[in-house]
């Protein structure tokens, strides 16, 4: 549940949604940021330019009637005349009516009183925004040069309307955020959607051609990267199925030529067998006899290798069938040794009363390779041992020889493997394991290859104990 979840968070709609998400908010912030400097910059101008131009023209109203230099009573007059949010300072001294000249920055001061021109700096008086703007009045000399005469004025304006108007700006660039991002959300996931639909169904498709529906094919609409992934998706789906059915078709006229010629060698097969019989019970004397003897033994071995080649076949076609009885495990496994003549040379733990319904011949089948195959290329001592594992029947066949490598071990079933390549014959014809394989799956259950803690060889035949 958990892997899955994260594989959903890890999903490309996931990711374009996180990436268009960061991207609305980035665009958002930085919109809103570059509007909120932008309105502050333009609302203070606004008022510091009409600030400085109504002060301007009041003292330039008054300027002329300003008797030089100004003593205290001129200085109150000219602040009572300029208004309440005034100062008249001249040299050390400073008007008594109006503001109080403490309240003008220092450095404000130390400007104004160095310039010739208007200055301003906005402060921050009883918890409210102010802008201060400080302003010589000049006076024109004998050469009608104008300097500045001592005399500077101070005014005071609120700047609480305009900071509100600027807040209102940011609230609203807020509120157009809160808006904008969901809205961009919400349309990136439509989005998302309409580009991860076509490449669900390539997904869907090929999972199908994974299954084996060779059929399977995408609608192609338009002319997009996408509509030339689906085209190309068909054309590979269309190749495969056509090399898929000439390879099935080809296996299957294979399988049909292997059982017919093996059907057909049957009879011939059995008249040779016959005559050698009569040639091994003439015993022929000398080098014809040991001809005789040579011909028999392979005669005997293509007998073999047909009946398996035909066993092969059912199975190919559909065509085995289980004879099922009820047969005490045990005695079956002791029969199969005893009939071969095996039991001297393998080491048996054998449990009686553990009884399945199973097709006799077939497990003889399963139990003479095996443990044939363990003789001829293992090495003494061949262990069989019969358990109940979990609702299974367990038979296993263990030896001491060299064990499998990893080479062999996935090929150990394969029709016609040899494990030492320079063994071009053997004994067998090369199909039994996979005759056994094939049986074991027939009753349900499965054969397992792999080592023993010994070092050698151990196959694990596994059967379901009600089968």
């Amino acid at each position: 549940m958990i892997r899955r979840l994260l594989g959903k968070l890890r999903g490309i709609r996931v990711r374009m949604l996180l990436i268009v998400t960061l991207v609305a908010l980035l665009a958002t912030v930085g919109a809103t940021g570059a509007n909120y400097v932008l309105a502050r910059r333009t609302v203070l101008a606004a008022a510091q330019d009409q600030a400085m131009r109504t002060l301007r023209d009041d003292v330039n109203t008054i300027a002329a009637n300003v008797r030089m230099p100004p003593d205290k009573s001129s200085l109150d007059d000219i602040a009572r005349k300029l208004g309440s949010n005034t100062v008249a300072v001249y040299e050390g001294a400073s008007s008594g009516v109006g503001m109080a000249v403490e309240g003008v920055p220092d450095s404000l001061r130390s400007v104004v009183h160095d310039s010739d021109t208007m200055q301003f700096q906005r402060v921050t008086g009883s918890g409210l925004p102010q802008l201060v703007v400080g302003m010589p009045v000049l006076t024109v000399d004998d050469q009608l040069t104008l300097h500045p005469s001592g005399l500077e004025i101070y005014a005071w304006y609120s700047l609480y309307t305009q900071e509100a108007q600027i807040s209102q700006f940011a609230v609203n660039g807020w509120r157009t955020a809160a808006v904008a991002v969901p809205i961009a959300v919400f349309v990136a996931w439509l989005v998302a959607g309409a580009l991860l639909r076509p490449v669900r169904r390539v997904r869907d498709a090929a999972r199908r051609l994974a299954r084996g529906d060779l059929s399977v094919r995408l609608p192609v609409r338009g002319g997009d990267e996408l509509a030339e992934l689906a085209r190309t998706f068909n054309d590979t789906a269309a190749s495969l199925e056509a090399s898929v059915g000439q390879l099935r078709r080809m296996e299957a006229d294979a399988r049909r030529f292997v059982a017919d010629v093996s059907h057909e060698l049957r009879t011939p097969l059995a008249a040779m067998t016959a005559v050698n019989e009569v040639l091994d019970d003439a015993s022929l004397p000398g080098d014809t006899g040991t001809a005789a003897r040579l011909v028999s033994s392979e005669t005997r071995q293509l007998a073999r290798l047909v009946d398996d080649l035909i066993e092969i076949s059912r199975f190919d076609s559909g065509t085995a069938r289980l004879d099922r009885r009820p047969v005490d495990l045990a005695d079956l496994v002791t029969s199969a040794l005893r009939a071969r003549a095996w039991t001297g040379q393998v080491e048996t733990d054998l449990p009686a009363g553990i009884v399945a319904r199973v097709d006799p011949r077939r497990i003889d089948v399963i139990v003479a390779n095996l443990v044939g195959n363990a003789l001829r290329h293992g090495a003494p001592p061949v262990e069989v041992r019969l358990r109940r594992e979990n609702g299974q029947v367990a038979l296993s066949v263990t030896d001491r020889g060299r064990g499998l490598s990893g080479e062999v071990l996935p090929q150990v079933f394969g029709r016609f493997y040899k494990a030492d390549s320079a063994r071009t014959r053997s004994d067998g014809s090369g199909l039994g394991l996979s005759i056994a394989l094939n049986n074991a799956r027939l009753h349900g259950g499965d054969i397992e290859a792999g080592n023993g803690p010994g070092g050698g060889a151990r196959f694990v035949f596994r059967l379901p104990e009600e089968a």
